[in-house]
């Protein structure tokens, strides 16, 4: 039963992929010709979506087979070793930037903090595994510092026990802060950056020493948190503390379903949803036509406002479905929207650390002949990311509603919860409309062509 009700819904987001092309809306620009106007191609997406969650609540999909967990295996310690140098070189060389490079596009602040970190590293923790674990440079710092106080003799005090009431929503706050940061402050790069990643560096490190390094890595260290909750995806989960080095295979929705869910988390995943849909609304005609050009006062609030809808909304759908179900369905929604938004972005700005390599310190070097080159994307149809775009939307939704509909048997075996399927369904089809909507605002579509304006995301 899963098996058919999964491939029905596969078919239906391949069919919503394969609607007539357009071209991406970041970062790109070019021209690609469609025999259907842009509202139809908008129900159309829609329709597969809520065509996803038909035939789940019909087929009524009970889970994977419950098995015994897979045996765990060790991530070989030369990897992880490996891993933890390239996070530490990577904080090391923002660092030495910061405090003596100049201006230039071989910056790697925003490199390795927006386009490879809050992006590159997403993907990768919801697909594959948990890197982040590994490539953590705050664990790595702390666990040298504490390495050389052993050397010299000196006992640090007992860690704190965490507040139980507290939970992960530190993780939250600061999770809000570099959101506002991206999208309000457009901090793109640069030594300001450079300085706020330092100061978050200070942060983590006294919260490890107050309240001891796992209890900080687990409750509010933002990135260790949210990879972790997009890593309930990927095809390996941790199966220990990272130290440990040991990860198991499990199914894609096992961990999303099986895992426990806290209103915190499902806020977390909220936010982190809402922040790339604010993010294509706020590059809209419409939102500057009612809001204008925001200063930070005027982005603040705007940013408030439609995260704080958000959460209501999904907080209040939950009261219905349940938090495991609300949780599950979301992750792959908030993967989804990401990779649609920003997979140009990091193929297109991934680029620089060619530029960067060339010239470290940004101090004109040209030590491999690539420190002029120019990122692009040419050789690539424009057509081909939006179908990305596009599949990744309607893929995200059609498997949150798998996941969800799963965890609501789980969490209320043997009831019947229609009314709460068709809530989540209302929930999921608004949020796929209001996302394509937003990036097809940046297309402008003249006698069955779309030209795509380029206006950048990141």
């Amino acid at each position: 039963m899963i098996g058919r009700v999964s491939r029905r819904a596969g078919a239906l987001a391949a069919f919503a992929i394969l609607l007539p092309a357009a071209a991406s809306a970041h970062s790109l620009s070019g021209r690609v010709e469609t025999p259907i106007p842009f509202p139809a191609f908008l129900v159309g997406a829609a329709l597969a979506v809520a065509a996803s969650f038909l035939l789940v609540i019909v087929g009524d999909p009970r889970g994977p087979r419950e098995r015994p967990a897979a045996p765990p295996r060790t991530v070989p310690g030369p990897v992880r070793v490996a891993l933890r140098g390239i996070g530490l070189l990577a904080w090391t060389w923002i660092v030495a930037q910061t405090l003596i490079g100049g201006s230039s596009d071989a910056e790697v602040s925003s490199l390795f903090l927006w386009t490879y970190g809050w992006v590159g590293l997403a993907i990768v923790s919801a697909l594959i595994g948990p890197v982040w674990s590994w490539l953590d440079p705050f664990t790595t710092l702390h666990d040298l510092g504490a390495a050389l106080l052993r050397r010299l003799g000196i006992r640090g005090l007992a860690a704190a026990p965490w507040p139980a009431r507290l939970g992960a929503w530190a993780a939250v706050a600061g999770f809000l802060v570099f959101v506002w940061i991206e999208l309000v402050l457009r901090l793109a790069g640069g030594r300001l950056l450079g300085v706020v990643l330092i100061a978050y560096t200070g942060i983590v490190l006294v919260g490890m020493a107050q309240y001891g390094r796992d209890a900080w890595r687990s409750r509010a260290e933002v990135f260790s948190v949210w990879f972790g909750v997009l890593g309930r995806m990927a095809r390996w989960a941790p199966a220990g503390d990272p130290e440990s080095g040991l990860v198991r295979r499990q199914g894609m929705v096992e961990g999303l379903v099986a895992s426990p869910w806290t209103t915190t988390l499902v806020v977390l995943v909220t936010v982190g949803m809402g922040s790339v849909i604010y993010d294509g609304l706020s590059q809209t005609q419409l939102y500057r036509d009612v809001v204008g050009l925001t200063d930070p006062v005027t982005g603040t609030l705007s940013l408030a406002a439609l995260l704080g809808l958000l959460v209501l909304a999904v907080l209040g759908t939950a009261r219905l479905t349940g938090l495991a179900a609300m949780g599950a369905g979301l992750v792959p929604v908030a993967l989804g929207y990401l990779v649609a938004h920003y997979l140009t972005a990091l193929l297109m700005d991934g680029q620089r650390i060619l530029i960067a390599i060339s010239d470290p310190f940004q101090l004109g070097w040209d030590l491999f002949g690539t420190a002029f080159h120019e990122p692009s994307l040419n050789a690539v149809p424009t057509g081909l990311f939006w179908t990305l775009q596009v599949g990744a939307v309607v893929a995200g939704h059609a498997t949150g509603a798998w996941a969800g509909h799963v965890a609501a048997r789980r969490e209320h075996p043997g009831e019947e919860r229609r009314s709460a399927q068709l809530a989540l369904a209302v929930l999921m089809v608004a949020l796929t409309t209001l996302t394509l909507w937003s990036l097809g605002q940046n297309l402008v579509f003249e006698d069955g062509a779309v030209a795509a304006l380029g206006i950048g995301a990141l």
